[in-house]
């Protein structure tokens, strides 16, 4: 059994996928997913579930929620494996995950990896090994999953790692001169994080390393046009060194290093 929070909340045994039906049932298990191995306390599930206004049965309803859960979760364990994946501790609920069975989990470990190999100096092994933790994506966290304030506040810091993760990525093939390679996916990447201008700079860096100088004054353009606009921002002082590189023909250093706004 294998549990799938990057994209679609999903239980993958073998072939089949499965989700539980039942809205709050999805909640409940994404939560203990989020905090697999560690136990999350009844009041948790309930801030999760009802926020600051639970219901008055609120207690019962989600005891019955984990009994709906555990069903499900037995119906898919191979008979005689052991404890059962969700256990009661007080005061709460453990739900056990192995290494290799919650695609979050995987993702963590690859992007250490990757971030360790890259400052080893070692781009193309970390390049592999970062495609391989952001290729576990399929699409939002949780996208199906209805989320509360605890599950918002897991789902944010999931996105965060994801971009990093990117960054880290990209950083390797400017290491290894892949500038050229690169611009069509920097492209997309800026559109979809219009306000990171660590992405706008590699943008801007990979046209005028590939001799697209006039295209990278336009990249600059555009994004000092973005950060005016949504947040009356001139770029950093990094990205307007970088457009005075382009100006002066000077090549820019590949260092991917200035964070900007992200």
């Amino acid at each position: 059994m294998r549990f799938g929070v990057l994209g679609t909340l999903e239980i993958v045994d073998g072939d089949e996928v499965y989700m539980p039906s039942a809205p709050k049932v999805c909640q409940v298990l994404s939560l203990l997913l989020m905090r697999a191995n560690r136990i999350v306390g009844t009041d948790a599930v309930i801030e999760e579930l009802w926020d600051q206004a639970p219901v008055r049965s609120a207690v019962t309803t989600a005891q019955t929620y984990i009994y709906q859960l555990r069903k499900t979760l037995i119906s898919y364990e191979v008979p005689g494996s052991g404890e059962p994946k969700l256990l009661t501790r007080p005061p709460g609920y453990v739900l056990r995950v192995k290494d290799d069975e919650l695609d979050a989990q995987i993702f963590g470990r690859l992007t250490s990896q990757g971030r360790r190999l890259l400052e080893e100096g070692r781009p193309e092994e970390a390049r592999n090994r970062l495609g391989e933790a952001l290729a576990l994506w399929r699409g939002p966290a949780l996208a199906n999953v209805a989320r509360g304030p605890l599950l918002e506040g897991h789902v944010a810091r999931l996105e965060e790692l994801r971009v990093e993760a990117l960054e880290m990525r990209v950083r390797a093939d400017l290491e290894l001169g892949r500038h050229r390679e690169l611009i069509p996916e920097l492209r997309t990447i800026v559109a979809s994080h219009p306000l990171h201008e660590w992405f706008h700079g590699r943008l801007i860096e990979a046209l005028h390393r590939s001799g697209r100088r006039g295209e990278a004054l336009r990249a600059y353009e555009d994004t000092r046009r973005i950060l005016d606009e949504q947040l009356g921002l001139e770029p950093s002082s990094e990205l307007q060194d970088l457009q005075l590189q382009v100006l002066t023909t000077e090549r820019p250093r590949s260092t991917g290093t200035f964070a900007g706004v992200s």
